[in-house]
């Protein structure tokens, strides 16, 4: 395709010559510009004879664009070899630097040293149909996601009606279907200790959190929201601010009488009450709801009929500062007797602009569920020693030590942290 570019074009430049010339007087050359290859360059050829040349640099010019186009196509596979060589290169290099870093995650915390090993877990609240332990849950599927762990995570419970020996039937059943660990809210005292026991004996991690196994038997960790022995303190402190100086008569509404950590809080609160600057606060009663909204409601009215003079009552429970608050509404008595204890915002932001519930407190059983499973997690992995003194790091949540426990004879735990007490400043926000 040159070589006959190249003749055409050497015609042109023949016909040009002899017309400058004067040997082209015959009209049969006239035309022959026009049979040009390139007839666009016919017009040069009129212009000016100087020009005539610039039709011998076209070849080149074709020359030229082929050479540049092969040249073109020929740097264009080595870029694209280039390319291709530098992607891998980088991606190689890429892969290098993420195992680098987890590696170096894994030596510098135990956190993530068993990060994406397959754990099957189940969570065991109380009983199911609460809100706080769906809360706990969430948070139990968000370090779940955190720590890449591909194992099943069970959200299993027993009925309100059927706790205790729901609570043991589960952990029993669990032991025997080869689940990795199990997550107790203990809701049966002591008597979950043999279950629990047998779950450890055969290989499961048993961790309790927001209630203990108060010996301790079969419970490698415990999880607690805050310190056991501030629960009194923040309660009766509540109580003073509610009742007033001159004091008064509160009684405590209570979940059921085998929550262990029920327990403790009221113990805390009894040896709390000792101290002179709560003298004028007289506890009167302690009652049960077991942590179902009728039978909490009814006991709430009850308290108010056995005790005339009654000021408060303090409910170290969800359900029953609710139910208690709602009693206290219905029927018109938020005036006469206030609610206090343990809440969830969501749930008492009414109780608490009306005045019927000034203040409560709690914590984030989100943040309880995460820190539960991450403890969890890295004892089933071998990530974590249950023992004193042992740090790690939970996720988001930061680093924790492992301690004894002194609010039991036996027993481990590690403490999320400290109470958030609401009243009509911030409980609207809280709620959201």
């Amino acid at each position: 395709m040159s070589k006959l570019f190249k003749s055409a074009s050497i015609l042109v430049v023949v016909m040009l010559l002899l017309a400058a010339c004067g040997g082209g007087g015959e009209p049969t050359a006239a035309p022959a510009p026009t049979e040009a290859p390139a007839p666009t360059e016919a017009p040069a050829a009129t212009e000016a004879p100087t020009e005539a040349p610039a039709p011998t640099e076209a070849p080149a010019a074709s020359e030229a664009m082929t050479s540049t186009g092969e040249m073109t196509s020929t740097e264009a596979a080595t870029s694209t070899e280039e390319v291709t060589s530098t992607e891998e290169m980088t991606s190689t290099e890429s892969m290098t630097s993420t195992e680098e870093m987890s590696t170096t995650e894994a030596t510098s915390g135990t956190a993530e040293a068993g990060s994406g090993q397959s754990v099957d877990m189940v969570l065991l609240p109380k009983f199911l149909g609460i809100l706080v332990f769906d809360q706990a849950y969430k948070g139990a599927q968000e370090a779940q996601a955190d720590l890449g762990n591909p194992g099943k995570l069970e959200f299993l419970g027993p009925t309100p009606e059927n706790s205790v020996a729901g609570q043991i039937d589960i952990v029993t059943t669990a032991a025997t279907q080869g689940v990795d660990a199990i997550m107790i809210s203990n809701n049966a005292g002591d008597q979950l200790a043999p279950a629990a026991k047998a779950a450890l004996d055969s290989g499961m991690t048993v961790v309790t959190w927001d209630s203990f196994i108060p010996s301790a038997e079969g419970e490698q960790l415990y999880v607690a929201q805050v310190d056991n022995s501030q629960t009194g303190g923040v309660m009766a402190d509540m109580a003073l601010d509610i009742i007033g100086a001159d004091g008064g008569e509160f009684a405590v509404l209570s979940a059921s009488p085998d929550a262990a950590n029920q327990n403790a809080w009221i113990a805390s609160l009894n040896e709390v009450l000792k101290d002179p600057k709560y003298a004028n606060l007289k506890l009167v009663d302690t009652v049960y709801g077991n942590d179902q909204s009728e039978e909490s409601y009814n006991q709430a009215l009850a308290l108010v009929d056995k005790y005339p003079d009654l000021k408060l009552i303090m409910a170290p429970t969800t359900v029953g500062i609710a139910a208690a608050a709602k009693a206290m509404q219905d029927e018109g008595l938020c005036e006469q007797v206030k609610v206090s204890g343990l809440g969830l915002p969501a749930e008492m932001v009414d109780y608490t602009l009306n005045g019927c519930a000034p203040e409560f407190a709690l914590w984030s059983f989100v943040d309880l569920g995460y820190l539960t499973y991450q403890a969890t997690y890295q004892i089933a992995t071998g990530a974590l020693k249950p023992e004193a003194g042992q740090t790690f790091t939970a996720g988001r949540m930061g680093d924790y030590t492992i301690e004894k426990d002194p609010t039991r004879d036996a027993g481990l735990r590690i403490v999320m942290g400290l109470f958030t007490v609401y009243n009509q400043d911030n409980v609207e926000a809280a709620s959201k």
